[in-house]
């Protein structure tokens, strides 16, 4: 009976991916109304968190799989990108310092304390990798996944029309920019977009989660000697 929280889920995302596409409004993300629509639902009805969470847990075991199915894109434009390796790499290591720096600074503007900054350090990885790293550098988890989810919002909702803004159209520099900022959930906008630009921010999200967890650690190793 309560692995019903999972079939609720799936139909609260099929209508928020329906009315997303009727209404063709970017402010309606799909990610954003399925969960305004099952808060409602948890509120109004009652329904304790921990209740379902572990009637979503077979959910949980396809997100591996989900993130896995990333590759298939890459896949599709590794040629084109193994070309352009050297320059793809500086991007990648940049934007990753960028995404971790803009973290730090943005908590420190608050007078953020040390597990604060610990914890939006790592706002632009995917959730999973985004916790481990936390957790090396002392960050509260709770803190962190909220980070994740807003900068993970933020992009996929507004990634495009500042870009657009900005007359950055070429797909693979879209791409790269949803997928260092905005991990999965900016991927996911990209597979709406073309294959080109979810095949660039497979590989961004991938490589930026991998660096981050090897150069947020000294950063934040600085920032408590310099700024703390």
């Amino acid at each position: 009976m309560i692995y019903l929280y999972s079939v609720l889920t799936v139909v609260a995302f099929f209508l928020s991916v329906k009315l997303s596409k009727k209404l063709a409004i970017s402010l309606l993300n799909p990610f954003l109304l399925t969960l305004s629509l099952l808060l409602a639902i948890l509120v109004i009805f009652q329904i304790p968190y921990k209740d379902y969470q572990q009637g979503t847990s077979p959910l949980s075991h396809f997100l591996g799989l989900a993130i896995v199915a990333l590759a298939i894109p890459l896949y599709e434009q590794f040629p084109q990108i193994r070309r352009r390796w050297k320059a793809i790499s500086f991007i990648l290591l940049l934007g990753t310092v960028v995404s971790i720096c803009s973290g730090m600074l943005l908590a420190l503007l608050f007078g953020g304390t040390k597990d604060i900054v610990a914890a939006l350090m790592p706002k632009s990885v995917t959730m999973p990798l985004a916790l481990v790293i936390a957790g090396e550098i002392g960050g509260e988890f709770a803190l962190s996944a909220v980070g994740v989810m807003v900068a993970g919002l933020f992009g996929s909702i507004l990634g495009v029309p500042i870009l657009k803004l900005a007359r950055i159209t070429n797909p693979q520099a879209i791409g790269m920019s949803l997928g260092i900022a905005s991990h999965a959930l900016g991927t996911a906008r990209c597979m709406e977009l073309n294959t080109k630009s979810a095949s660039y921010s497979s590989l961004a999200l991938v490589i930026c989660g991998l660096l981050s967890s090897f150069i947020a650690p000294p950063i934040f190793q600085l920032a408590v000697k310099w700024f703390m």
